[in-house]
């Protein structure tokens, strides 16, 4: 099987590298102050139609941040299949009205409606246009969509960044483990050779890198737990990922940013990607949504793990961290990015009357509320892991 996967992935490949990647007209690319902004929204999660607060939530982040790329980050749209394609126009429309590039990542929910992530993938590009980037690089490669998406340099001279595009599929089922899925071998494979190709013809050196997929990458959980005695295993209080238990007990002077809210839900296997990411050593970041309610920034081994909440107001969700993420890429400097973690909160108390007004979703004094929560968990997390660097 992996001879198969080797040699369908090596008659792909052989075609001209240019051919391979689908932004050849350059349309990503940095300003003339070397910054390249990335809108990262995650687990909208809603039917048709969706909730009219989380859409002037998001004309309202457009307008303000003007992203040159906003990437979903999977489970963004669910519902009925009979309204699905309605349910991804409506979801794309803010983009194409303001003629902002998007892709998608798909999660575990998108294809659950009887619409096959194939046809998802179309309908995006139907409704999109030419603002969608999303396509699928191999589409003999487990799941759909799996791509990169090049950044030229502000003098229009080189690649100076990467935007990796993985789907992270469903759900894991076989006789040994079940649970959610994750990047799979052939996907790891296309990865490698296509960021060995990037390095290449960067002139030996690697491409810098953020990763973006639906589900977590399962290192998360030796980066932020402490191991724990499998024997006295606590369903609810501790989790068992790659023969390890773990206890619900984050190492909070290793988090640099967010809060952790519920155990991140990786796959139930780990096919090696985040080994391949430290091989190739391109990636800077890899960002995830699927745990709504974890906001954190961890770094491990070199790479920040970062889960970015949800925007939904259909599924669950914290109202203190219920929006998305702008990340500013400085093309001279990338490893140093700037994380921003934006929610409905903030645009309603900064008096913003179309996402306080859209519905019944939204108050003044719930924001308050939602706010002030928010400060306590930051100064929280912060505290405790200050005694866990001293201790």
């Amino acid at each position: 099987m992996k001879k198969i996967i080797a040699l369908v992935l090596a008659l792909c490949l052989a075609i001209p590298f240019a051919m391979s990647v689908v932004a050849d007209e350059n349309v990503l690319q940095f300003d003339e102050n070397g910054e390249f902004v990335i809108m990262h929204l995650c687990d909208c999660q809603d039917g048709y139609p969706a909730s009219e607060t989380m859409f002037a939530f998001i004309r309202n982040v457009i307008a303000k941040y003007d992203p040159d790329i906003v990437i979903l980050g999977g489970d963004n749209t669910v519902g009925e299949a009979a309204t699905k394609a309605l349910a991804i126009e409506e979801l794309v429309q803010p983009f194409v009205d303001t003629e902002t590039y998007f892709a998608v990542n798909f999660g575990n929910h998108d294809d659950e409606q009887g619409v096959g992530r194939e046809e998802l993938l179309k309908l995006y590009q139907q409704y999109g246009g030419k603002y969608c980037l999303t396509y699928d690089a191999v589409p003999e490669l487990f799941g759909v969509g799996t791509h990169n998406l090049p950044v030229i340099s502000s003098d229009g001279s080189k690649v100076a960044f990467n935007i990796w595009m993985f789907d992270s599929n469903t759900y894991h089922e076989d006789e040994n483990v079940s649970g959610y899925d994750c990047v799979h071998e052939d996907q790891i494979e296309w990865y490698k050779q296509t960021a060995a190709e990037l390095a290449t013809a960067n002139g030996g050196e690697p491409v810098p890198a953020m990763a973006f997929q639906h589900i977590i990458v399962g290192e998360v959980y030796e980066a932020m737990f402490q191991t724990f005695p499998a024997e006295i295993a606590v369903d609810g209080i501790t989790k068992t990922f790659y023969g390890k238990t773990y206890s619900f007990t984050p190492q909070y002077d290793r988090i640099t940013s967010g809060v952790v809210m519920e155990f991140p839900c990786p796959g139930a296997v780990n096919y090696g990607q985040f080994d391949a990411f430290l091989e190739m050593g391109d990636v800077i970041a890899t960002f995830s949504g699927h745990d709504h309610i974890n906001t954190f920034t961890i770094p491990y081994k070199g790479i920040d793990i970062v889960n970015t909440p949800g925007a939904t107001f259909n599924s669950y969700a914290d109202g203190h961290s219920r929006g998305c993420r702008i990340l500013t890429i400085n093309e001279n400097d990338p490893e140093n990015y700037k994380s921003d973690l934006v929610t409905v909160t903030d645009a309603i108390l900064e008096g913003d009357d179309d996402v306080l007004n859209n519905s019944a979703d939204a108050s003044v004094i719930a924001a308050v509320f939602d706010k002030l929560v928010g400060i306590f968990l930051e100064i929280f997390t912060k505290v405790l892991g200050a005694v866990q660097g001293i201790l």
